[in-house]
């Protein structure tokens, strides 16, 4: 069942698989900024990815010499979440450790994901606690797609992200295996603010970029008004992803990266793990404004 949360200006619907958002909407013209989903295309909306961002080396980790098989971006996006709290304006799903989840990622865990509009923002937090008598590590992200173009009277290429700072950006490349390829990138934007969207920037497919600068980035056309902008602290690298000719693009800040291609070390040693010492949680937060 799918949850639905609103104020007077926007209107989010949320379901329980994976905690994902579906729909977020300006109720004043009803415009849908969130990509519908096209099994043909791309089905997901905004997956969470947890415990792992991108994909693991042969689908793998080791922890503590012992290797269990783990997908691309974690099983939190497939896994069906329990609502626990509920009003007009906010919904609370938790995902606990089970005997499945331990088969591929061997802590115990609980991860809480609170959605509250408020204006005209949609904002996510995401709180991991450790309940098992050991350390845990894990990666954490998001992968929302924003419908591009936002209205009939603009199109794909009148697209550009605006980001808060300037940026110098130097795009990772992966392999058919979502895997990193080694001493493989190139400089897409140099000291500028402004990245234009096109069909061609995506043709090697999603766009990987480390310890960016900007805390904030904005979806914007040169024809329309309709903008999305992201707002995020604690998730400083980023992907940006668009599949084949689909009309939207994804916007994903990040606490975590894909393996390098051949890497067979511990899961606690992969680039930007998060070490959660027993008993203790972590909180971090993102914000999604529609005008």
């Amino acid at each position: 069942m799918n949850k639905v949360i609103k104020n007077d200006l926007v209107v989010a619907e949320i379901k329980t698989l994976g905690a994902e958002v579906v729909s977020f909407k300006r109720l004043e013209n009803g415009c849908e900024y969130m990509w519908s989903g096209d099994e043909k295309l791309w089905n997901g909306k905004a997956p969470v990815l947890f415990p792992n961002v991108c994909a693991v080396n042969n689908g793998e980790i080791k922890v503590d010499g012992e290797i269990y098989k783990l997908g691309n971006h974690g099983f939190a996006r497939k896994s069906e979440f329990e609502l626990v709290e509920e009003t007009d304006t906010k919904a609370v799903y938790k995902l606990s450790y089970n005997e499945d989840t331990l088969k591929m990622y061997p802590f115990k865990f609980n991860l809480f994901i609170t959605y509250t509009v408020d204006g005209n923002k949609l904002n996510i937090e995401y709180k991991v606690e450790n309940v098992d008598d050991k350390d845990m590590y894990f990666q954490i992200g998001t992968h929302p797609g924003f419908n591009c173009p936002l209205d009939k009277e603009s199109k794909f290429e009148d697209y550009y992200l605006e980001f808060e700072c300037n940026e110098t950006l130097e795009r990772l490349f992966m392999n058919d295996a979502n895997v990193l390829i080694n001493n493989k990138s190139e400089v897409i934007l140099e000291n500028n603010n402004i990245l234009p969207i096109t069909r061609e920037l995506f043709k090697d497919g999603a766009l990987v970029f480390k310890n960016m600068n900007s805390k904030q980035v904005a979806l914007k056309s040169k024809t329309s008004d309709k903008t999305v902008t992201l707002s995020y602290n604690d998730l400083t690298y980023m992907g940006l992803w668009q599949a084949k000719t689909a009309d939207f693009v994804c916007i994903e800040p990040w606490h975590g990266i894909a393996d390098t291609d051949g890497y067979t070390g511990e899961f606690k040693d992969k680039e930007m793990i998060i070490t959660l010492e027993k008993g203790s949680s972590y909180k971090c937060d993102y914000t999604i404004e529609i005008k």
